[in-house]
């Protein structure tokens, strides 16, 4: 899991993680970008990921997950998206963006042309159901602060949806 210093010490609890692309790179301005995000979160839910709030940002993105094995299912779901978001700006043409990956690439990665994801992903242990309302609030709340909705459920890429009791984008666990 990257060189953070942040560590996932409980993997099968939930945590807070934020991913972020490589020198804050605006890739998320597409639906086909996001979906790429969205089917690999699906697939990893079928081997047992629980997705308890999600917001995708333009660069960014907030999480609240759960899993037997959520360090592993992180890599993997960061390994997947790289590649399938690469091949797909690839495909696209999208020259300016490839040329970024490139450029911002960290020196060490020399097994790749282009490097995709921030390394580590800031977990935070969810320690109890207060932390867990503040961290679904904080998730639900950016595309707000950031004044590009009124009302955090108006964001069609995130979890605030499901909390409000409409069909969202992508299934979420709302017990714990």
């Amino acid at each position: 899991m990257g060189r953070s210093r942040y560590k996932i010490t409980q993997p099968q609890q939930p945590h807070f993680v934020t991913l972020t692309v490589l020198h804050w790179i605006p890739v998320f301005t597409r639906p086909d970008t996001v979906n790429i995000l969205l089917e690999s979160l699906r697939f990893l839910s079928k081997d047992g990921l629980q997705v308890y709030a999600w917001v995708v940002l333009e660069n960014h993105c907030h999480f609240v997950l759960q899993s037997q094995g959520l360090d592993h299912d992180i890599a993997r779901f960061k390994s997947w998206t790289a590649k399938s978001l690469i091949q797909y700006l690839a495909a696209h043409n999208v020259r300016q963006i490839l040329d970024q990956l490139a450029f911002y690439k960290k020196a060490h990665k020399d097994d790749r042309a282009y490097q995709f994801w921030q390394e580590g992903v800031h977990p935070e242990l969810i320690q109890g159901e207060d932390m867990m309302r503040q961290k679904i609030e904080y998730i639900h709340q950016n595309p707000v602060k950031r004044g590009y909705v009124d009302e955090a459920a108006h964001w069609r890429y995130s979890s605030a949806r499901d909390y409000a009791g409409k069909s969202g984008l992508l299934e979420v666990s709302r017990r714990w």
